[in-house]
């Protein structure tokens, strides 16, 4: 009789942790890009624009929301992040 309490509730929890990787993939990926972009906006001498300091803010945010299984949020804030880098790059 236990067992048949004990194994739907082992399934609902481990469905309930598989449900939290749909943007995983996006968030990292976005992270590894914006990351890059900024390394080379620096290198381009813009590290002190106000827009790269925005996007610097959006990484860290981003990167915060990963430790947190927050996907979709940091993916919005990588993508964020990539358009102020943009900015910075093009000098605004």
């Amino acid at each position: 009789m236990k067992a048949w309490i004990c194994v739907p509730l082992i399934a609902l929890a481990l469905a309930g942790c598989a449900g939290k990787t749909a943007y995983r993939d996006s968030c990292g990926s976005q992270i590894d890009a914006a990351w890059h972009e900024l390394d080379l906006a620096k290198a381009e001498g813009f590290a002190g624009t106000v827009s790269y300091s925005k996007a610097l803010s959006l990484l860290t945010g981003a990167k915060t929301q990963q430790q947190f299984e927050a996907y979709e949020g940091c993916t919005r804030k990588a993508e964020k992040a990539r358009f102020y880098i943009r900015e910075s790059r093009a000098g605004r």
